[in-house]
């Protein structure tokens, strides 16, 4: 007799904790996990974090981390736009690059050649909605030789 009401709750628990609503902050049309690549002379390699919150600031955080490249050095991640119209995809060169709001900001590595840098760049100026393709780089601050690129990405301001 005990067994037919303990088998309910147990069903009524599985169902319930197997809707639980998917929580995670990743929006692939607001959000990009975007991992960044060495050439064939370059074992290095990146990521960056690249979040827009839905606050009115429209703030995009770019955290950025790079490995294997050379120690104690200096780079800085750039990134260009394509329109989302454009059939060419990301064949902008017209690099920006990013830092900490306008202000340019160095990626440093350790003596292993690993680094992070937390940069974010305001985009209040452009309208919500607006689309782009987009495609990043992280160069040597030193020689302006990139050394880790990304794909394209598609994204839209919030």
């Amino acid at each position: 007799m005990k067994l037919k009401f303990i088998l309910p709750a147990f069903v009524l628990f599985i169902a319930f904790s197997g809707c639980k609503k998917d929580e995670s902050p990743l929006n692939p049309l607001y959000d990009l996990d975007v991992p960044l690549h060495g050439g064939a002379k370059n074992a290095g390699a990146g990521f960056i974090k690249f979040r827009q919150n839905p606050d009115t600031a429209r703030v995009i955080t770019l955290d950025t981390w790079v490995r294997n490249l050379e120690p104690n050095h200096s780079y800085l991640l750039q990134r260009a736009v394509n329109p989302i119209a454009d059939p060419t995809g990301c064949s902008s060169t017209a690099w920006l690059t990013l830092g900490e709001g306008l202000q340019p900001k160095s990626i440093l590595t350790n003596s292993h050649g690993d680094g992070n840098a937390n940069l974010w760049r305001d985009i209040t100026a452009i309208a919500r909605g607006t689309a782009f393709h987009i495609h990043f780089q992280v160069i040597d601050a030193t020689t302006l030789t990139p050394v880790l690129t990304s794909d394209c990405f598609d994204y839209t301001v919030r």
